[in-house]
This record gives C-alpha cells, structure tokens and sequence, in this order.
C-alpha cells in the first residue's frame, strides 16, 4: 500500500532584503520538520537553529557584515522568524602562498600558484577558497612533491573595506623520486613480473598517475580479490634518496570451479560448467577450461592468458576447442585453435587482432534445395576489432556510448575452396533524461556484410542470421529472415538490427523499460532492409547492486511463417 508523504515544514521563514540566489540557497539550506511547533518556546528554538544555518550559508556566500534577529510570529502554530540583513558582499585581495619550511623547485611555485584559479575581485565564497587550497596540494603532487600539506590558512576579513586577503601557508616537503615495487604480504607473484609491471624506471619522479596505472594494470588480471598500491612512507627513503612503492596484494583461491543451466523454450536446456586455475606461471596468468551441453551448442575448450605479455596493458590468449552445433539452419561438429592478442589504450578501449584455424563438417541445405549436405571444410581466419566503451556503467549504463567494430579475413578449403571477409560494427547511445538519470533513452545499430562469396558458397554457420534476445526480440532464435520451402532458416551475407528502448526506475531496485527492434537480413552483401522483422514489448528490471535482472516480453508486429505470438527473455544486464 502507499503511503501519503510527510509534509516538510521550514525551521523558520526568511525575511529581509536579500538577492534572489541568496534567499534561494538559504531556504534551501535551512533545516526541515516532519511537525509544526507546538508552542512560542520550540519556535524560538527552531529560529535560532535556522538563524546558525543562514550564518553559514551568508559567510559561505561572502556576507560577513551581516545582522541576524531570531523571532517568533504570533499565531496557531506559532511560526519561527528569521530576519536577516546580509550587508554588503565582500571581495578577494591577492591570494598569496606562503611556503614553509624548504620551498619548492621555481617551476612548481609557479603551477602552484596558477592551481589556485582565485584572483583579486572575485566573491568571497569560503568553498572557493577551500577548493584553491586543494588544487595546490593535488598540483603539487602532480609534479612530484607527493608529501605536500596545507598548514592553516590565514584569512583577514576587513569590514572597513569590505575586502578578504587569504593566505594559504604550504608544506611541499622533497620532490620524490621513486624506486622499485615492494611487495607487502603474500602472493604467488613472481616479484620480477611485478616490477617490470611498474609505469616508470628507478630515479623518475614520482607522479600520482603512474601509481594509480600501475593499480589498474594489476585489477586487469583479474587474479587478485583486493589491490593497493600506495607510494611507502618517507622513512623508507634508500640512500640513494628514492622511494618505493609498495603493493599488497590478496590472491585469489589457486582455483574455482562454475556451474550453471539455462532454459528456453526455444532452445532447449543448457548446462555451462568452468574450472579456472590462477597464476600457474606467477605471472597473473588464468587458465580456464570449460564446458557446454545445451540442443543448440555443446562445446569442450580450454584457454589459457597471459595479462601483460611482453609489454603492459597487452593481453595473450590462446585456445584449443571442440564443438557441435546443432541450429535449424545448420549443423557444425569440428575442432580448432585460436590465438589473439588484445591492447588496451585508455581506460575502456581495446585493440585486438588474432587468428583460427578450424576443421569441421557441416551439414546444411543449399539455396533451392532440401535435402541435407555435408562439407568437410578446414578454415583459417584472422581478427582485427575495435572496442571503445565511453558509457558509465558496464551491466547498467546511464549515459555515454559504446562502439564495437570487426573484421574477419577468413578463407576454406576442403570440398571447396573461398576467400571473403566478414564484417561487423555495432554502436549504442543512452541519454539521461530527467533528475537522477531515472529515464533513460537507449539506442543501439548494428550493421554487418561478407564481402568475397556468393550465399550458396559462404558456409551456413559463418552467415548472418537475427532474433532472439540479443538480437530481434519478438521471434525466436534465427527466426527473422529469408527461409527455404522446408521452412528452415537460410541466413544472409547481410544484417541490419536496431533497437531503441526506454528505461524507467520506479524504485531504487525496480525498473520498467518499453522496447521496439527491428531486423532485416540479406542475400546481398551490402546491409539492406530486405523481409525486416519487427517487435515490441516491455520489461521488468531488478536491480542487484551490481547490476539488472532483466525479464522482457516481446510480441512480433511483423508475422513470420511458423513463429510464437509471444517470447519471454530472463538475463543479467541490460539487453545492449
């Protein structure tokens, strides 16, 4: 059942001539109750609680001249007054630094003073003073003078000429020049890995980024529970004069064993199972082996990856595979290997190129025909992609955008032989509306052609095909595009896929979204709008804390031979 809102009732009303964005940022800073008073003496109390936030809100501002008179207005309640006279505003002289002790280098006084970005004639709002006084901290520490300190600051209010002088008294302490990683505590990583990891060589100054990199490169790998990595305390200085920084790191259990199942309607069961063992070489490395039984796929691999192999921030993967797959376009049993190495630049962009190489026998029905086929095909394929992620949020974005691009140069031989290439991009877009971000517009496209081959040549499991929950909800798997006479879906050298959704937070755990998809898939090799499938439905969001359960369904507007009236889609996360 809901329950009506409390009124909120000020502490006490604000009266004098005041500007407009005074009066403004003091009744909003005032204190709020649930009750009115109940009695002239708990009025006076309410005012003269009021009277103490309006002082700060007025010194805040630069009213420092200011008259304050706590009353109470006769009445049924009876009703706490303020009456403010702010006076006139005040204005900042120079701001100055005054260094203590040993000052720093002539380049890092200048920057230090440049940080402060206060200058003679502006407001003097205290925040503005506090925040100058930061930014010479963190700039001083940007240029290696990492123990730097504000002492107290000394502030002269002059009301004969309405003006305020700072100045703020700085401790820089030593410029810092960093040594080698310590290592605090137990890992089963190699110490020699770990300083090779580091972002900078003995004898550079120390700068915060390089710390804070040197972390981000350790959480990559992904085989520790917890990171630190902090600069040592002065004490540890060598002779030398240089500094360590110390890492503490807490392993992972050596190993850990996942399980999970899955059903659809159109899909069957699904059983996943990954035992994953960590840092074999004691280099942050994981190896995974896994596996799959499901109607559609079933699969047994095991990968191996080497974080930061040769060089930071490039990651090493290599696989071997064996796998059945059994679709209403197709049927594929076969084996191979694969190798990639992804770089990543920035903090949520990567670079990846690698290769496959296959052999498999496919069965699949030639355009025309309905009699089943089988190839024995061997299959070598190289991978460039691009993945940039701007949006603030992995499972739950908000705002930003992602694009993800690929490029698979691939050729077969075996009954027949063919070269072509296989692309595919997709972009998303989510636009906050609103306070909070609690509507959210999302937009997703995706886009993809074969460019070499003709659709009879181009093996059935490398074609394109849409629906589903990643893809056209509304239809089932495969379900939109063109077909043969027996019915069964004939996938396309071309896709074109878009998706727009609008996501509501109702609570702070659930959520509600409305969604229309679209699809088409071609015989062409450039992305048409050939047979376009299209659906529409509604969701149910559930927040985690990490992320969404998502429960969708989807209705088709667009009618295919021998497909649902309706699809139900569970899965974490949004749907793009």
């Amino acid at each position: 059942m809901a329950t009506p809102a409390r009124a909120q009732y000020p502490r006490a009303e604000i009266e004098g001539g005041l500007p407009p964005d005074l009066r403004d940022a003091i009744a909003t800073g005032v204190t709020q109750s649930e009750t009115p008073a109940r009695s002239r003496l708990e009025a006076r109390r309410r005012a003269r609680e009021a009277s103490e936030d309006a002082e700060e809100i007025l010194r805040s501002e630069g009213y420092y001249g200011y008259q304050l008179d706590a009353d109470v207005r006769a009445g049924e309640p009876p009703v706490g007054v303020v009456k403010i006279d702010p006076g006139p505003r005040f204005y900042l002289t120079d701001p100055a630094i005054e260094w203590r002790e040993t000052p720093p280098a002539p380049d890092a006084r200048k920057q230090a003073h440049d940080a402060l970005q206060i200058q003679a004639g502006d407001p003097a709002r205290a925040a503005d003073v506090i925040a100058a006084e930061g930014r010479v901290i963190a700039r001083l520490q940007d240029v290696g003078y990492a123990d730097a300190v504000a002492a107290p600051r000394r502030v002269v209010v002059d009301h004969a000429t309405t003006a305020v002088s700072p100045t703020f008294r700085i401790v820089a302490g030593q410029l810092v020049r960093l040594d080698g990683v310590e290592v605090a505590g137990r890992t089963r990583t190699s110490l020699a890995w770990l300083q090779r990891l580091a972002p900078w060589r003995s004898g550079e100054v120390y700068a915060p980024d390089d710390v804070a990199e040197l972390e981000r490169r350790l959480l990559d790998t992904g085989v520790y529970e917890t990171v630190t990595v902090a600069l040592s305390p002065r004490e540890k200085t060598t002779a030398e004069g240089l500094r360590p920084v110390v890492v503490s790191l807490s392993d992972r259990p050596r190993w850990t064993v996942e399980v999970g199942a899955r059903y659809a309607t159109t899909d069957g069961v699904g059983v996943d199972a990954r035992w994953t063992r960590y840092n074999v070489l004691r280099r942050a490395d994981t190896l995974q082996v896994t596996g799959r039984a499901s109607t559609l796929d079933s699969r047994l691999g095991a990968e191996v990856s080497l974080p930061h192999w040769r060089r930071p921030q490039q990651t090493l993967d290599l696989g071997v595979e064996g796998y059945r797959t059994r679709t209403d376009a197709f049927g594929e049993t076969g084996a191979g290997v694969r190798a990639s190495l992804t770089r990543r630049f920035g903090r949520t962009s990567y670079l990846t190129w690698g290769g496959a190489l296959d052999y498999s026998e496919v069965e699949q029905v030639r355009a025309g025909e309905v009699s089943q086929l089988g190839r024995s095909l061997i299959t070598a394929a190289g991978l460039a992609a691009l993945s940039l992620d701007r949006s603030d949020d992995p499972l739950d974005p908000t705002r930003g955008w992602r694009a993800q691009g690929r490029a698979e140069p691939t050729v077969i031989s075996g009954d027949e032989t063919l070269a072509y290439v296989r692309l595919q991009g997709q972009a998303s877009a989510y636009l906050p509306l609103g306070e909070n971000a609690r509507t959210v517009l999302a937009a997703r496209l995706r886009l993809g052609g074969i460019a070499g081959g003709k659709l009879p040549q181009v093996p059935a499991s490398e074609r394109f095909y849409a629906g589903g929950g990643g893809s056209v909800r509304g239809f089932g798997y495969q379900a939109v595009g063109p077909r043969l006479p027996d019915n069964t879906p004939r996938g396309g050298l071309s896709l074109v896929e878009a998706s727009i959704e609008a996501r509501q937070q109702i609570t702070d755990r659930w959520g509600v979204v409305a969604f229309l998809d679209a699809g088409s898939v071609g015989a062409r090799q450039v992305p048409g709008l050939d047979d376009v499938g299209i659906g529409a439905g509604l969701g149910a969001r559930y927040d985690l804390g990490f992320g969404p359960i998502r429960a969708d369904i989807a209705f088709p507007l667009t009618r295919k031979r021998g497909g649902e009236s309706f699809q139900v889609y569970l899965s974490i996360g949004q749907s793009f």
